[in-house]
């Protein structure tokens, strides 16, 4: 009597850990998930060939095919066999006519990648062409790009939609109709019908990342400088909330970027990579610029305590275990949560940003231009970029830092507005200075 598998639920395919050793979860009639050592499951069907031989063929990837349409790729296949094809000889098959017909999209898309990487960073490159292979080239990559109509692109969309990541659905429908739009150019096509994509995914209400009012400041700074785990995490803490850089630009610091003596730091838009570390090229978001934080006398003093700690590594912050590995993204957030925050509707590491920037525009001392430079934020009136890309407005935004960390310090005993301390004679000393053209 022939074994009896049970059949595979969404809940073991997606629970399904990977160990030091490829597996197989059975589905039964020959399909079954294939898990990789490095995460990856990806769906296999073992089949007769008409002609008596053993046949095996990739169904696609897991959760990009869910276990439904596994299930009818198979079914599809077994009719293919009943009707003596082989699936396997049938795609190449295809694949061979839509190469000799018309090109394939994902020649196309290959194409479109190609020259559309040279404007991208190397990041950033990876990330589409995985998105391409993941989500849509199971689809249609071997189809000829001159029989796709607006049905054919929506199947990606909607499969992504399903999984409910709509940023990622919003990013590849821009990818589809960029693509279409290079083909209809090179007249592969005569109309194009990613046009019609448009409305079909609906952008998500952009949701703020938390952030303490200003009142509570006391409070936060009590609570970091009681925190009683890993000492560089409380100093993480404290420098981030001091300079309000985001996560990736101060996880990825190197000791090289800093000049102490000076006061400054300088952000490359890129960064040497760090193997088996994803993203470590990340530098400023400003592509094509170096991202200047002027250094308070209060955040040298931590950096110097920081290089007790990590001074004989490369990078700023790094690992506890793994001292060529950075910490972890999630250790700013996890610290916070030891302090008893909620970091999904009190306070995150972001927030910092959130909070210094409010506290600047409210203390009516600095220019809006200034304020956004420091902030790291691109100016969108093109007209207005083209005059003042190059203007750094260093002075004003060192007297920002150095304004904001005595901000900081007033706030730990008690709560102090931005507009009280901006009026006191030591809190705006410094820009009367400035005005005058006292500080050069």
């Amino acid at each position: 009597m022939s074994r009896t598998t049970a059949p595979l639920t969404d809940a073991a395919c997606r629970l399904a850990k990977p160990t030091d050793r490829p597996y197989k979860l059975f589905d039964g009639d020959g399909l079954y998930l294939l898990i990789q050592p490095n995460g990856r499951k990806g769906w296999r069907l073992r089949y007769v060939k008409p002609d008596g031989r053993e046949g095996l063929t990739s169904l696609g990837s897991y959760p990009v095919i869910g276990l439904s349409d596994a299930r009818q790729k198979r079914l599809e296949a077994k009719r293919m066999l009943a009707d003596g094809i082989d699936p396997v000889e049938n795609k190449r098959k295809a694949k061979t006519e839509n190469a000799v017909n018309g090109r394939t999209f994902e020649s196309v898309a290959l194409d479109w990648h190609k020259n559309m990487s040279a404007r991208w960073t190397p990041d950033h490159s990876k990330n589409v062409l995985n998105r391409l292979n993941n989500y849509v080239f199971p689809f249609v990559g071997a189809r000829a790009i001159a029989d796709l109509d607006t049905y054919d692109l929506m199947q990606p969309l909607e499969t992504i939609r399903k999984r409910g990541t709509i940023d990622v659905a919003l990013r590849v429908q821009r990818y589809l109709q960029s693509i279409m739009r290079e083909a209809k150019r090179l007249r592969l096509i005569p109309i194009n019908p990613a046009y019609d994509l448009q409305g079909l995914i609906k952008a998500p209400r952009v949701s703020h990342r938390p952030a303490l009012p200003l009142s509570r400041l006391p409070e936060l700074l009590a609570r970091i400088n009681a925190y009683k785990g890993r000492e560089l995490t409380r100093l993480t803490l404290m420098l981030s909330l001091h300079v309000f850089v985001r996560s990736s630009e101060l996880r990825f610091a190197r000791w090289s970027e800093f000049d102490l003596k000076r006061g400054v730091w300088e952000i490359p838009d890129t960064r040497p990579e760090l193997e088996d570390v994803r993203h470590s090229t990340r530098g400023t978001k400003m592509a094509g610029d170096v991202h200047l934080v002027p250094l308070s006398p209060q955040v040298v003093a931590v950096l110097e305590q920081i290089h007790t700690l990590t001074g004989t590594f490369d990078l700023v912050f790094a690992g506890d275990a793994r001292a060529w590995k950075p910490i972890s993204e999630n250790t700013v957030n996890k610290a916070l949560r030891t302090m008893g925050y909620d970091t999904k509707t009190e306070i995150c590491g972001h927030g910092f940003r959130s909070m210094a920037c409010s506290a600047l525009v409210e203390s009516g001392l600095w220019s809006e231009t200034a304020i956004e430079r420091q902030m790291s934020h691109r100016e969108r009136n093109s007209v207005r970029a083209a005059y003042i890309h190059k203007a750094e407005f260093i002075e004003e935004r060192r007297l920002i830092m150095n304004w904001w960390s005595r901000y900081l310090t007033a706030n730990l005993r008690e709560h102090v507005t931005p507009h009280e301390f901006g009026n006191q004679a030591g809190g705006n000393a410094t820009r009367l200075k400035f005005k005058r053209g006292a500080i050069k």
